[in-house]
């Protein structure tokens, strides 16, 4: 029985010396055009001598790189407000914003650490209505209204708004005219630059009120 021929049969490729002398001839002119090779991420001496081996480690174990920092990566400092409201209005942004614009999506606004002092430009201009209750954190301005929620000015914020809430208890500073449907407590640092209406008013020593103060009527009294 005659060998099995095999399926595939390579054939030796001869080059004649005239093609050769073509290709070395043609060389010069493409060292131009061919791209350089890129060094290896395991080539090269230097860069081998720039990775960390631990100590007893395989020499067979590959070795982890330092990761490189690119510079937009940054921490983001305390939101300007914090709970749930309604904004309507502008609002700088130095960072960057991530999320979806509409019904029952979310929203993350992401601002970079000031490095210099506080500037004067407010973080949040425009109408702000809210729930519950509301912490503000940095610089708003325009109007912040509620219901019957609660206000909490931080001591490091500033409100250049008018405020018409159930209760606002300040401990930063207030420019502009404020309504407590309920009570108004000022801690002993806040500043009031304004008119003060409530039932009721508790300011501790060392704050600060500059304006006029009206008693409102109790709803559940006749005067």
């Amino acid at each position: 029985m005659p060998p099995a021929k095999a399926a595939l049969k390579f054939e030796p490729i001869s080059i004649t010396e005239s093609e050769n002398e073509d290709v070395l001839s043609a060389a010069p002119a493409l060292q131009g055009k061919i791209p350089q090779r890129l060094p290896n991420a395991l080539a090269g001496t230097e860069h081998v001598k720039s990775l960390v081996r631990p100590v007893g480690m395989p020499t067979g174990m590959p070795v982890s790189r330092p990761r490189r920092d690119n510079g937009a990566n940054f921490q983001a400092r305390v939101p300007v407000i914090t709970g749930e409201a309604t904004y309507r209005g502008s609002m700088p942004v130095d960072g960057t914003i991530s999320g979806q614009l509409g019904a029952g999506s979310s929203l993350t606004v992401k601002q970079r650490p000031r490095s210099g002092p506080s500037l004067s430009v407010p973080e949040l201009d425009g109408e702000l209505s809210f729930k519950g209750m509301l912490r503000v954190n940095g610089h708003i301005a325009g109007r912040v209204t509620s219901q019957d929620g609660t206000l909490i000015v931080d001591l490091s914020a500033r409100v250049d708004a008018d405020i018409e809430v159930g209760v606002a208890v300040i401990s930063g500073i207030v420019n502009g005219d404020v309504i407590a449907h309920e009570r108004v407590e000022l801690g002993p640092e806040a500043v009031i630059n304004g008119n003060i209406s409530t039932r009721g008013l508790k300011m501790k020593p060392g704050a600060v009120f500059q304006g006029d103060c009206r008693m409102l009527k109790n709803e559940n009294r006749d005067e």
